[in-house]
């Protein structure tokens, strides 16, 4: 596991859970060094004091606001430390809303929140298990990298996360965004929701199809290829399509792609009628002819039997 990325407690009224925090995610992009054209230098970012003109150590390196061009306020690692908040020594649980009326939007960086100690299992364990009861997470408040944030806390397999969150002041309005009013018809919008319908998975986006990153495999591809000194892996990918111009069009072959990829053809689709029909007709018919035989047979036998014998 990483290094905790912050060490302190989660105050839940005033119950205190003490909890190391620990990084969820990982990056796995592949990094490029940046080099001199000419000569194949690396080009790299040195630290230069402007007054000395000389480049300086971690260890001569201060924070310091600036007020004016004039005048700047040095801020020391520990005063920062001693900031008067309570969020900056712990994750305050501020109150409880269901998860759901989150905007996802709002939702950043994810974390683990590990019980710091035996002394933390319980109360660890008891939060964990009321928050999983009601459905519900906590919004909680909490003060990181120079600033108190908004951070949700939930449950994964046992484990209580933290999602950082963004201040309503940080998102965007996206009015400006949205297109003109157009004109639709229900059968377009049907055929929407038909494509909607064929290309949902209710096993969700779990799997083999769901944990690879392309890119990132076509790149290393690249790499290796110029490593050996041979040619790179041609392009296979086709490009996107130009305009649509008959949107309909677009949908029903989106449907019927859609049902291809999941080994479905309209044949399929439309046989299941035609046979059930076909046999309950079989069936009908079975059940009906033995007593149409038994009543002809029946009625011969009644009018031979009310015939006259013939004396002799």
């Amino acid at each position: 596991m990483p290094r905790p990325v912050f060490t302190g407690a989660i105050s839940f009224g005033l119950v205190l859970i003490p909890i190391k925090v620990v990084a969820a995610t990982e990056d796995h992009s592949v990094r490029f060094h940046q080099y001199h054209l000419q000569d194949g230098g690396r080009i790299r970012t040195r630290k230069v004091c402007e007054l000395d003109d000389r480049e300086v150590s971690q260890g001569e390196i201060g924070k310091g606001y600036e007020i004016s061009r004039d005048t700047l306020v040095a801020v020391s690692d520990a005063e920062l430390r001693e900031i008067p908040l309570p969020t900056a020594k712990a994750i305050e649980i501020v109150t409880f809303v269901p998860y759901e009326s989150i905007d996802p939007i709002r939702i950043g960086e994810g974390y683990y929140l590990e019980a710091d100690g035996t002394v933390a299992n319980k109360p660890y364990t008891l939060l964990r298990k009321a928050l999983e009861r009601n459905s519900r997470a906590a919004v909680a408040k909490f003060a990181w990298h120079g600033r108190e944030r908004l951070g949700l806390l939930r449950v994964k397999d046992n484990v209580i996360t933290l999602h950082a969150m963004k201040w309503p002041d940080e998102i965007r309005s996206p009015e400006a965004l949205a297109p003109e009013k157009v004109d639709l018809t229900d059968k377009e919008v049907d055929e929407a929701v038909l494509l909607i319908d064929s290309m949902t998975r209710a096993e969700g986006i779990e799997g083999a199809e769901w944990a690879t990153d392309r890119y990132t495999q076509a790149l290393e591809e690249v790499i290796h290829a110029k490593a050996a000194g041979k040619k790179p892996p041609a392009l296979t990918a086709q490009a996107p399509a130009g305009k649509v111009v008959d949107l309909m069009a677009a949908l029903e072959e989106s449907v019927q792609r859609a049902r291809e990829g999941r080994g479905e053809t309209d044949a399929d689709v439309h046989e299941l009628k035609p046979k059930k029909s076909t046999a309950a007709k079989k069936t009908a018919a079975a059940k009906t002819s033995p007593k149409k035989t038994t009543a002809k047979k029946t009625a011969a036998k009644a009018k031979k039997a009310s015939k006259p014998r013939r004396s002799a």
